[in-house]
């Protein structure tokens, strides 16, 4: 697999006006663009902007009203709240680009073996409603359009972002073609868990031993799939202000480690989003961010 022509996706294009002081660090996507041209771990021609989810894409995993409402700025400030992000023409524009950023990696990853978008992971949106930063879902709007197309037959969604997709698995967790692993906080947000097909609660100060040992015997008991998507979350990030474990830059490169290398002995394809990160300073949730592209790029790069 040659590297440099894998492609990649990202949406810190869009410009996102947040009140002063907003707790998101929505900077953080512009600075791991940044970082990962800097550090030659991507080139500037690997990386395209993600382009805008279809509104017929979305209405696979969301509502009607809910998508209008979110398009035309109508939803009441009751469904905004949990959001946690004001509505904005700009923040509807670009969580389409992230949408759209991930199916495009889905696609690509078919394709190529391994894909990213450089944001997305947005595994707290609901069908019929949005909470926890997250908009418009972006694993289930992939992975019900390719199933739908019959580009693949099953797809393993592992999600390793500290906080339980709680939206991946009300939308997907009943289905027989999807299979989601979440290993999470035990008490963190969302505080109401939804089932996954196989969720690991990990308690409060979990470290790189205790995390990578579950981690382990989860990936041995994981069924066979065609694709699989990949939650590369950063907030179990010791230094997170969000998380809970206490897992370092070396133990976060393990984790990565242990998902590549079991996607490409069960040669299959594989999506990534970077998921939740909300460490201070900022530049900690990027350095952990890149480190995950370099993880990859050692393991796919061959």
């Amino acid at each position: 697999m040659d590297w440099s022509n894998l492609k990649f996706f990202t949406t810190h294009q869009h410009e996102v006006p947040l009140p002063e002081g907003h707790r998101f660090p929505m900077d953080k996507y512009r600075l791991l663009y940044e970082k990962l041209i800097r550090d030659s771990v991507l080139t500037p021609d690997q990386i395209f902007p993600g382009p805008p989810a279809e509104i017929h894409d979305l209405l696979l995993a969301h509502d009607e009203r809910y998508v209008f409402g979110m398009r035309d700025g109508t939803l009441p400030a009751s469904e905004l709240r949990p959001i946690g992000l004001p509505w904005s023409p700009e923040l509807f524009q670009r969580s389409l680009s992230a949408v759209g950023g991930f199916v495009a990696a889905s696609e690509n990853a078919i394709s190529d073996g391994f894909s990213a978008v450089l944001a997305g992971g947005t595994h707290h949106a609901h069908e019929g409603r949005g909470e926890g930063y997250c908009i418009f879902n972006d694993f289930a709007v992939a992975a019900l359009k390719l199933l739908s197309a019959k580009r693949v037959k099953k797809i393993l969604i592992i999600d390793l972002d500290v906080h339980q997709g709680n939206g991946n698995s009300s939308i997907m967790g009943q289905r027989d073609d999807v299979f989601i692993l979440s290993l999470h906080g035990e008490r963190n947000y969302p505080f109401r868990k939804e089932k996954s097909h196989l969720d690991v609660p990990l308690p409060e100060g979990t470290s790189d031993e205790k995390y990578l040992s579950a981690l382990s015997d989860a990936l041995k008991i994981l069924p066979d799939a065609d694709m699989i998507f990949y939650q590369a979350g950063v907030d179990v990030l010791k230094e997170d202000k969000l998380g809970t474990f206490a897992m370092t830059f070396e133990g976060i490169k393990s984790r990565d480690r242990m998902v590549f290398e079991f996607a490409r002995k069960r040669n299959a394809p594989l999506a990534m989003a970077i998921g939740g990160g909300y460490a201070q300073p900022i530049e900690l949730t990027v350095e952990a961010y890149a480190n995950t592209f370099s993880e990859a790029k050692k393991n796919y790069g061959r």
